[in-house]
């Protein structure tokens, strides 16, 4: 399980697990349960950098930034960590 602090949305944090670079799970605690739990469904078994390449940059209103813009910046970090640890 990987822990990442959400900046700039009203999600606060996102909590999520990788396995072979595949998400297997994924939770945003805070934010709007509706669309967390649609991106919940839709990034679940899918491959970290599919995700992160859909989800970089969409923006929230006048915000620089999403609750799936700060998806794809956690995984991207969790990338970078495993890779340095390898």
């Amino acid at each position: 399980m990987a822990k990442f602090k959400t900046s700039g949305v009203c999600a606060k944090e996102i909590i999520f697990e990788i396995e072979n670079d595949i998400v297997k799970s994924v939770e945003f605690v805070g934010g709007c349960p509706g669309s967390l739990v649609g991106i919940k469904a839709l990034v679940e078994g899918s491959h970290i950098d599919d995700i992160i390449n859909k989800l970089k940059g969409i923006n929230c209103g006048k915000r620089k930034t999403s609750c799936p813009d700060q998806l794809s910046k956690a995984l991207a970090e969790y990338k970078v960590k495993t890779k340095t640890n390898e």
